[in-house]
């Protein structure tokens, strides 16, 4: 028969023994309810969204319901008109003017500075969170994804597939094509990624998860199969509005630093050739394609267990010209090549609601950290946008900044855009009284303190360009080259 000390001791024991049982269940119980993230990448798509209405014809249903499940962004921009810059940043929080990746090399690892900073996936792999991905989240060149994105499954065939010969009579470089292409949807890349979520999103987790979902449409090959063309037909399409000389009171360091050594169609080749309408509507239904892809994730992640748990977000790496500015592509510091689609959507969320201020793709990675409930990176650049998830009128200090290459910066405000080139050279635009970035009003005495405010934001550290022989490289290098001779 045990003493009185001996049945305490016992007791004691029992209930520590219980304690800690309750504290692991409490524990599993945690990782369980821990927000999921699902990162939604599209590679090059601009405001030719319905919501963002860059083009009335843009039919994109999926992408549409998404901003009316969350907060859609409609001042958004990236930190460079490039991929791998742009991406770069945002999974590092790091502006390219800190870590020297401005163009399409070199990677992360490369830079002295961003190789010191955790990537997004990493970090949440870090925190206990179970890490996927396909297709296009960081740029491209081989083994980049799968270098920073732990169990990454693949591209699933990346730019492909492509036909034997050009189906354009563009004799420019080999990606820039357009037509009808292949015969069916799942031969597509992207149709394959979609399928791969479908599935990654019905699989039962013990862990809370971190998955990225990024598409290849609409970028170039913009091959998408007959039934997305069919959506819109060459006779009833609009072209984009342009104004004649467009370009007369652009700097020439402007001009040259958006045409020199680029492998894009000039808008002259384009016109001259009677591709415009074509290029368009290849433009367009490569983004219903890829809208169709989005809204197959979407729903499976709905039908799913975690559609209530999961922060959702959307997001394209840059913009795209064609032909405002008269030119086609990207790597442009104008309003067509630094603003994107951006919706979060999820728990807490308001629903429905438009945010106006200026915000960057490099804002997304201290947002979700809180979001999630971890620790901010005091190496991070960005901002979290977290007040403005609760009100998009709340008091928005920042400015949106992309730059091209050192000393190119576009500031962007919620009305204003201010240019500076690196010879010095200026550019300012009222989007109030001109959304299509027609007039420059750099001369104008009645922004002369409005246009300081937005100079004061250019950077004055500005790290060297890391890397070599991209097309950003040499389009900046022949910029500085003819500026030299001038």
């Amino acid at each position: 028969m045990m003493g009185k000390s001996e049945s305490i001791s016992l007791i004691l024991a029992l209930l520590l023994l219980c304690g800690c049982n309750f504290s692991k269940k409490d524990e599993a119980s945690t990782e369980k309810t821990k927000p999921n993230i699902l990162l939604i990448a599209v590679d090059d798509l601009n405001d030719w969204v319905g919501v963002l209405g860059g083009h009335p014809q843009a039919q994109t249903p999926n992408i549409d319901q998404l901003a009316s499940r969350g907060m859609l962004f409609s001042n958004a921009h990236c930190q460079a008109p490039v991929c791998n810059p742009s991406r770069a940043s945002l999974m590092t929080s790091l502006y390219p003017s800190t870590s020297g990746i401005y163009f399409l090399n070199p990677d992360i690892s490369e830079s002295p500075v961003a190789s010191q900073t955790t990537v997004m996936p990493k970090r949440y792999q870090q925190e206990g969170y179970q890490v996927f991905g396909a297709g296009k989240l960081f740029h491209n060149a081989k083994g980049l994804n799968e270098r920073h994105v732990p169990n990454y499954a693949g591209q699933f065939g990346g730019f492909g597939p492509v036909p034997e010969q050009k189906i354009s009579d563009y004799p420019g470089h080999p990606l820039w094509d357009w037509g009808v292409y292949p015969e069916r949807d799942e031969l597509m890349p992207d149709y394959k990624i979609a399928s791969w979520a479908e599935k990654e999103l019905m699989k039962e987790r013990e862990q809370p998860f971190w998955m990225g979902v990024g598409f290849y449409r609409p970028h170039v090959p913009q091959f998408v199969p007959q039934k997305w063309f069919d959506m819109y037909p060459l006779e009833t399409l609009q072209l984009p509005r342009i104004i004649e000389g467009d370009l007369n009171d652009i700097p020439s360091y402007g001009k040259d630093v958006t045409r020199l050594r680029h492998v894009s169609p000039s808008h002259e080749w384009v016109v001259e050739n009677k591709e415009w309408k074509a290029l368009v509507q290849s433009y367009l239904a490569c983004v219903s394609f890829v809208d169709e892809q989005v809204g197959r994730v979407l729903e499976a992640l709905d039908n799913g267990d975690y559609g209530e748990n999961t922060y959702i977000v959307f997001f394209s790496d840059h913009g795209f010209h064609i032909g405002e500015k008269e030119r086609h592509a990207k790597r442009s510091l104008w309003e067509d090549g630094t603003r994107v689609p951006f919706i979060i959507a999820g728990p807490g969320i308001k629903k429905g609601k438009v945010c106006t201020k200026p915000v960057q793709l490099l804002d997304l990675y201290p947002t979700l950290l809180e979001l999630s409930n971890l620790s901010a990176d005091t190496k991070h650049e960005g901002n979290s946008l977290v007040s403005l998830l609760q009100n998009p009128n709340n008091n928005w200090p920042y400015y949106a900044r992309t730059n091209f290459g050192p000393g190119n910066y576009a500031i962007i405000s919620e009305q204003y855009r201010f240019i500076q080139y690196n010879d010095g050279s200026e550019e300012f635009y009222d989007h109030r009284s001109d959304p299509n970035e027609w007039n420059n009003e750099i001369d104008n005495p009645d922004y002369g303190v409005i246009i300081q405010k937005h100079r004061a934001q250019i950077p004055q550290n500005r790290y060297r360009i890391l890397g070599e022989g991209s097309t950003g490289h040499l389009s900046y290098g022949a910029s500085e080259k003819n500026n030299a001779k001038r």
